[in-house]
């Protein structure tokens, strides 16, 4: 399975990157990216948690 962020849906308000911090941060532009695949468990709560539903889970 991979993660990945639509960054055009992402504003940046860092729910993921708090409730996932081995998996997601904010980068310079300040959008969500992935970091790690690592946690899939917790990468699927961030998803949920996404308010713009820009994590994708494929």
């Amino acid at each position: 399975m991979s993660i990945k962020v639509n960054e055009e849906l992402c504003i940046g308000c860092g729910t993921c990157e708090a409730l996932c911090p081995r998996v997601f941060k904010l980068n310079a532009e300040a959008k969500a990216e992935v970091i790690s695949e690592e946690d899939l468990p917790c990468a699927k709560i961030a998803a949920e948690s996404c308010p713009t539903q820009a994590i994708e889970i494929n």
